[in-house]
């Protein structure tokens, strides 16, 4: 339902950031290309993008959640690395460490593969729980602290990680506080039937993800991440928004109810949304929309009563239950 306000803005996007957009739209087209029939984690995928949050792809081997990383960062000529994620991967395999020079007595710095626009972490679940934590600081700071000194990421800088679902063998589950740093936990499910005839007839001869070219230079990409922080949310927007959070922690089938860092999160993820949509405003349109995604992963359910209903379901519950503003 949309917001009606006398006082809500309806500036247009200027014509700069309107031309990115458009750099960005093609940019969706060419992923439906390579990942069929994934309209909607493509486009979940962008909006976090510009808000500058990390995603956590989950599901089984073999539905192209590290394909739909690496052909992103392909299009959008980021300087991208990848970990393969394995239990005897160390913090500083990530991270980089400090090296030794005999010549010079010193020791030099090597930068890990962190260091990079965009880090690909495979199989993040099947790392340690030490490892995992390596990533805390760098998802929500931007900087690392290696031997005492702080080191800043370069811009722009994001996660994507992916996971096979709990209880696969030799999977470490992650805890809540590194959930919590993922702005979306995306599925991408089997695809349907004529996607997957699609996706057989691409790859006959060869992968469609070896020939991108960039459709948009990463000064672009970190223009419209600063468009997006400039997005006007009015203030019945927030309330909605705060509402939303406050009902995770007072229903009854919830353990933990989502943080203040997830409505944080859920308002920046909301503004991206609208910008991408030509927008200079927050709707409660775009709230609802992401609310499921943000904010799922951020609650725990009690153990008992109907062990059928995930966190998804209640989080839906939640969002028709509440009301919207007018």
């Amino acid at each position: 339902m949309p917001l009606q306000d006398s006082n809500s803005p309806t500036t247009p996007v200027s014509d700069s950031t309107a031309e990115a957009i458009q750099q960005l739209d093609l940019v969706r087209q060419a992923l439906q290309r390579v990942i069929r029939g994934k309209v909607n984690v493509i486009d979940s995928l962008l909006t976090a993008l510009l808000a500058e949050g990390s995603v956590l792809l989950e599901d089984v081997p073999g539905v192209g959640k590290t394909t739909l990383a690496k052909s992103l960062a392909g299009l959008l000529n980021l300087d991208f690395q990848r970990v393969q994620c394995t239990p005897d991967l160390l913090p500083a395999d990530i991270l980089g460490s400090s090296i030794f020079q005999p010549a010079t007595g010193t020791f030099e710095f090597r930068p890990g593969p962190i260091f990079c626009d965009l880090l690909i972490a495979d199989e993040i679940n099947r790392a340690s729980p030490r490892t995992q934590s390596a990533l805390l600081e760098a998802m929500a700071e931007s900087q690392v602290t290696i031997d005492g000194t702080r080191h800043e990421l370069q811009q722009p800088f994001l996660v994507i990680a992916t996971q096979n679902p709990s209880g696969f063998e030799g999977t470490y589950p992650l805890p809540e506080s590194q959930l919590d740093r993922f702005l979306f936990r995306l599925t991408m499910d089997y695809p349907d039937r004529e996607s997957e005839i699609e996706i057989l007839l691409d790859r006959s001869i060869d992968e469609p993800g070896f020939h991108l070219e960039p459709l948009m230079e990463k000064e672009n990409l970190i223009s419209l991440q600063k468009a997006v922080r400039h997005v006007e949310v009015n203030r019945k927007v927030a309330s909605y928004i705060v509402m939303l959070v406050n009902a995770t922690r007072r229903d009854t089938r919830v353990r933990i109810g989502c943080s203040p860092r997830g409505s944080k999160m859920l308002l920046r993820a909301a503004q991206s949304r609208a910008l991408l949509n030509g927008r200079q405003f927050v709707l409660p349109d775009d709230v609802q929309a992401l609310a499921v995604e943000v904010i799922a992963h951020r609650i725990a359910l009690r153990t008992s009563g109907n062990s059928s209903v995930d966190a998804a379901h209640v989080v839906l519950d939640i969002v028709k239950s509440t009301e919207v503003p007018v």
